[in-house]
């Protein structure tokens, strides 16, 4: 984890798993946490005294209306929330992108690029 203790306001998580927790040290008090996944395992340990003593809000997100994802998009093409993106792939290549997606070594996300043709 690269961030130090209370560094963030807002965590995002579709991992969640081992380093779970380092997630939550990471939040400042009063801050967020939202998770859609866990793709790293969906079990976790959580100590309860994080939570209150931080005050801390957390969020399962699996659904969104349009306007969120609207919104998002927006901050992305203002480069005001950059997408890390650990490897891309043409889309003829969809197996092994899928192959690594399941070996769970990366960080980031796995990109799909259509063909030109297609866009």
């Amino acid at each position: 984890m690269i961030k130090k203790n209370n560094s963030v306001n807002v965590v995002i998580d579709l991992v969640a798993g081992s380093n779970w927790k380092q997630l939550l040290d990471i939040i400042k008090p009063g801050g967020r946490y939202a998770t859609s996944g866990a793709i790293a395992g969906p079990i976790v340990e959580l100590d309860v005294r994080t939570l209150y003593l931080k005050d801390l809000t957390l969020y399962g997100c699996t659904h969104q209306l349009k306007e969120v994802f609207i919104n998002l998009i927006d901050y992305v093409e203002r480069n005001e929330i950059r997408p890390l993106v650990a490897k891309t792939y043409p889309l003829q290549d969809i197996k092994k992108a899928q192959e690594d997606f399941l070996s769970k070594k990366y960080t980031g996300k796995l990109v799909l690029i259509p063909p030109n043709d297609n866009v």
